[in-house]
């Protein structure tokens, strides 16, 4: 029985060569990536990205998988209970990571613990859109309007407790008007009500309502931000429009399950980072008005500890309940 003995820094050594070889055959399958989102929202148009590159690179499907609900509890739960073995991958965001953990009371996932951070892909300014039709073209005249007609004013959002839900409150609060929140299940049917004229506004990421703008079916008044965007360039911001020191910015990222392979996670962020950098994903990314943000899985982590930071004394404040 001796013979078969060794010292426990050499079963270390081993499973990091047995990691490392794997990795080198990874990805071996499909890659599932999990949006927690209706498809046709900001975080879905991210996540395809996100999976056509890993795609294109490795010659391994990367399929998206869309588990919307409970304001994207149901998909990073699937994600966080999912094996650790790099095949499936969430795109994570301000909602889920950062506003979840304070939102809801009892939350089936943990953002810091069930996770190993990826890379941040991207940030993005918000974007405040009316529909044509509401007499207002500016922030101001939008406020001039709400105090005018307290609660009358409708603004839809992708539900309860949401970044676009608690971006509005935020706004209302800031400019002490009274408005009439109408949750919906995602960004794309809030925008759906919003295009036909059901509701008044909307307040969410750039990627996936700029093409609306340049259509002319609805119109941008605002930018969440403390400086304009290279894409709108002619919109100011909600700070330039009476509401000082408003900065208000969205993000996204790529996680894997916690205890997923350093090797893998390695490579993962390599691949993803060096296309963040310079590649055609970069450009892709800035073209729908989002600014590339690579990051290391430390960093990132990092990040996400002070976001929740953040947002917390602020969902308080709101007294945002999930729908």
């Amino acid at each position: 029985m001796d013979a078969l003995r060794y010292p426990a820094w050499l079963g270390l050594l081993l499973g990091f060569a047995a990691a490392g070889g794997y990795a080198q055959d990874y990805p071996a399958k499909p890659i599932r990536v999990i949006v927690a989102f209706t498809p046709g929202g900001t975080s879905d148009i991210v996540g395809r990205l996100v999976a056509q590159k890993l795609t294109a690179t490795f010659g391994q499907q990367a399929i998206v998988d869309n588990r919307p609900g409970a304001g994207g509890a149901i998909g990073n739960e699937i994600a966080a209970k999912a094996p650790p073995d790099g095949y499936t991958l969430v795109i994570g965001h301000i909602g889920t990571l950062a506003v979840n953990p304070t939102l809801f009371a009892k939350l089936p996932y943990d953002p810091v613990k069930d996770f190993q951070p990826i890379t941040l892909i991207s940030k993005a300014a918000s974007i405040m859109v009316v529909h044509p039709s509401l007499p207002v073209t500016s922030v101001k005249e939008y406020i001039a309007l709400a105090k005018a007609r307290p609660g009358a004013l409708a603004y839809g959002s992708p539900g309860n407790g949401s970044a676009g839900h608690l971006l509005m409150g935020y706004f209302s609060m800031a400019a002490k008007i009274e408005l009439l929140h109408v949750p919906y299940k995602g960004t794309a049917p809030a925008l759906i009500d919003l295009i036909a004229g059901q509701t008044s506004a909307v307040f969410t990421g750039i990627p996936g309502i700029l093409p609306h703008v340049k259509a002319g079916r609805l119109r941008v008044i605002g930018v969440s931000t403390a400086k304009r965007v290279d894409s709108l360039p002619d919109v100011p911001t909600v700070a330039e429009s009476g509401l000082p020191g408003f900065d208000v910015t969205q993000w996204w990222g790529v996680l894997a399950p916690a205890g997923t392979p350093l090797p893998i996670v390695t490579k993962l962020n390599e691949t993803l980072g060096t296309a963040l950098r310079s590649g055609d994903l970069r450009t892709r990314l800035a073209a729908t008005g989002a600014e590339p943000t690579p990051s290391t899985p430390d960093e990132f982590h990092a990040f996400i500890k002070s976001e929740i930071a953040r947002w917390a004394p602020v969902i308080r404040a709101s007294g945002a309940k999930p729908g």
